[in-house]
């Protein structure tokens, strides 16, 4: 398993969806269920594929919490 990258959770919390049913919302605020779509289905290319990959382990694993401490503060997701 390859290091974790600060900077790959942070994105996390600040990277909105770019399309589809959930656009506009945090990659952080993605339901698991569109998460394991993605995993079935496929992730997109690039950077936006990679974030979605790993915010479904993330989710899977249930470490979601984790990501609270890097939300930025006073702002709705």
């Amino acid at each position: 398993m390859a290091p974790m990258d600060p900077a790959q959770l942070q994105k996390l919390v600040e990277t909105r969806m770019p399309f589809g049913k959930y656009e506009g919302r945090l990659l952080a605020d993605l339901p698991g269920n569109y998460l394991n779509w993605f995993a079935r289905e496929g992730f997109p290319r690039g950077e936006l594929g990679r974030l979605l990959a790993l915010m479904h382990e993330i989710d899977h694993n249930g470490l979601s919490a984790l990501l609270d401490p890097l939300r930025p503060r006073g702002v709705d997701g």
